[in-house]
Parts: C-alpha cells; structure tokens; sequence
C-alpha cells in the first residue's frame, strides 16, 4: 500500500487537513510549512496518482452521497464549493459523488433525499442533519443496518451512530459571542438572542453557548429569547421590530443565522443602527457592508469550503483503504472579525 495523508500528517506533526491544503496548493497554511510537509512527503515517496491509477484498475465504483439542507443560503452555497472540489478529485480518481440540494429545512424533503441516496447505492453519505428523531433514527438505521457510515456537516447529532462530524463547535462560537457582547454592554443591560432554526444543532449550540457564557461571567446582563427567524430577512425584521416596541432600552442583539440584514433593517428604521450593539456570524451575504455602515460591531466567521470538501474526502479514504478519521469531532477554526480587520472593498 502507499503513502497515506495520515502518515505523512504523522511524520510533520501536523493535521492530515493541513497535509491535504499544503499538497493540493489550497491556502491558509504558511509558505514554509507547505514546503516542509511536501518535502516530508516526497522523501516518504508519495505519489499523489498513485491512488487514482489504482482505483482505476479497480471494479468498486465508490460512490458518495451528499445530501445538503438550506442549499440556497449564501453559507451553504460556500460548502457546495467545497464539495464541488472534492467531486473534481473523487471523480479524477474513478469515484462518484452525488449531491442532493434541499433549498430549504424540511423533514419530510431530507428523509426521502436520504432514501434516494440509498436506492442510488451509495457507499457512504454526508450530510447537513437536524435534531429531529425521524431523521436519527435514519441515520442510525443506515449506518448499523445497512453499513452505509455518515459523517455529519456544519450541524451535529451524535448519538446516531454517525462516523463524525465536521464543523464549527457551536458552543465555543457561542460563548466568544458571549466574551464579546459581556464587554460591549459593560456588563449590564438587555441583549436579545434572534436564531434561526430550533432543529438546527449548529445553531442551537451557539445559542447554548452564548447563555452559558452570559450567565456565568455577566450576571447583571439580562437574555432575551431566543427568537426565530427562520433565516428570513423579513421575518428578522418583524422580529427586531416588535422587540424593540416591547423592550425599549434594548442594548444588543445577537443573531446566529442569516437575517442580519432584517434586522438592520428594523434598526435603522427606529434611529437604532450603530446605538444597539450588534453581533452575527459569518462572513458572507451582506454582513461585511453592513459591518461597514457601523450596524454589526463583531462578525464570527468558519470555513464553509472545507465542512464540503473534508466529508467526502473522509469517506472517500474510508473507503478506499480503510483510513478512519483522525477525531470522532473535526472542528474548524472560529475567526472573529471587526471593522477594522475585514477586507477593503
């Protein structure tokens, strides 16, 4: 057998991630790292088609389902980039990958996408879940009966049997939204808490998170919500609206999904933006103008492209040679930014 990413991650003493990024030319990794590990790499005698012309001898057509909930928002369309690039390479290497978007959350839409998946004979699935127990139970289901292993993305349900996750830890997002916000609000006031789905685990988490953090280090801060927009800009604003009639000396807000732009809407509406202290996630859609304009003061930011790319490539050695993931957790970094450290127009 060759030469393994795990091996060499070994041997550099760094993640197979930041292996795959230093060989493949994918950025965020320092110049003399990259060097150092392809160097590691070429003295151990990887050969990076190696793997490709096997496959291609071989008579197993791996074939990988992708199954993506909320395809239509701008994170998602970020994480189909990365599993679009994974594709290029799976099929290169005589692989199949097959992608199922979902434009919205839907129960009923990810069970029958689930099943198709299973009809189409897939080796392996992953998949954006949500914490409804129809939708447990099926991926128990398809990983202890029919032995097809899961890795989740961008949300977590792991009392299901999954392989692993990928992606954000919600919770830390959530408690340094908390760290930012406490100090923000000198450690007293009100703070609403507007998020987008009650199902979503990635979201959820962060709203865990945020309470926690505020409970434990500013007491005399006072939690509103959550609320649920559904990531619907009009439904944020209705949102933003009726608090602000209902709490007048609001002091901040804080959203964990899309709807930003709803509710700067509604701030700037009631004279608000810029004088309500404001905190949201992720660095895509509108939020770097609004950061801009002054409405959000804090943005907390992931790789969506890697949440793609990394399950189908997880699956993919999985089942070629029988490489198992590194961690049962995989968590990519949190990245927060202000007006000061977001890209120049």
């Amino acid at each position: 057998m060759g030469v393994t990413i795990r091996q060499i991650a070994e041997a550099a003493g760094v993640s197979r991630g930041t292996v795959d990024r230093a060989l493949n030319n994918r950025g965020r990794i320092k110049p003399e790292v990259a060097e150092r590990i392809k160097k590691i790499a070429e003295d151990m005698g990887y050969r990076p088609n190696q793997l490709g012309r096997a496959l291609s001898m071989s008579k197993n057509n791996i074939k990988i389902g992708v199954i993506l909930q909320a395809s239509e928002t701008p994170f998602m369309h970020e994480v189909l980039l990365g599993v679009e690039k994974a594709k290029e390479e799976v099929d290169h290497l005589g692989g199949t990958v097959l992608v199922c978007k979902i434009p919205h959350i839907s129960v009923k839409d990810t069970l029958e996408a689930m099943d198709f998946m299973r009809e189409q004979g897939v080796s392996a699935l992953a998949m954006v879940p949500a914490e409804e127990p129809a939708i447990k139970e099926k991926i128990r289901e398809l990983s202890m009966e029919h032995h097809i292993p899961v890795v989740t993305l961008n949300s977590d349900v792991p009392d299901t049997g999954r392989l692993c996750f990928v992606g954000q830890n919600g919770f830390q997002c959530g408690r340094a939204a908390a760290g930012l916000m406490g100090e923000l609000m000198n450690g007293k006031g009100q703070v609403a808490v507007i998020s987008g789905y009650s199902t979503n685990p990635s979201l959820s988490s962060r709203v865990e998170g945020f309470s926690s953090e505020m409970q434990q280090k500013y007491p005399k801060i006072q939690l509103l919500g959550p609320e649920y927009c559904f990531e619907d800009n009009e439904k944020s604003e209705k949102i933003t609206d009726q608090l602000l009639k209902t709490y007048p000396d609001l002091k901040a807000i804080y959203i964990t999904s899309h709807g930003e732009s709803g509710v700067c809407n509604s701030l700037c509406k009631h004279g608000k933006a810029g004088k309500i202290k404001m905190i949201a996630n992720d660095f895509l859609g509108e939020n770097y103008e609004l950061m801009r304009k002054g409405y959000i003061n804090f943005l907390i930011g992931q790789d969506a492209s890697i949440q793609g790319y990394e399950p189908v490539m997880i699956l993919f050695r999985l089942l070629f040679n029988g490489e198992k993931p590194e961690r049962e957790r995989m968590y990519t970094e949190v990245y927060i930014r202000n007006v000061y450290t977001i890209p120049e127009k």
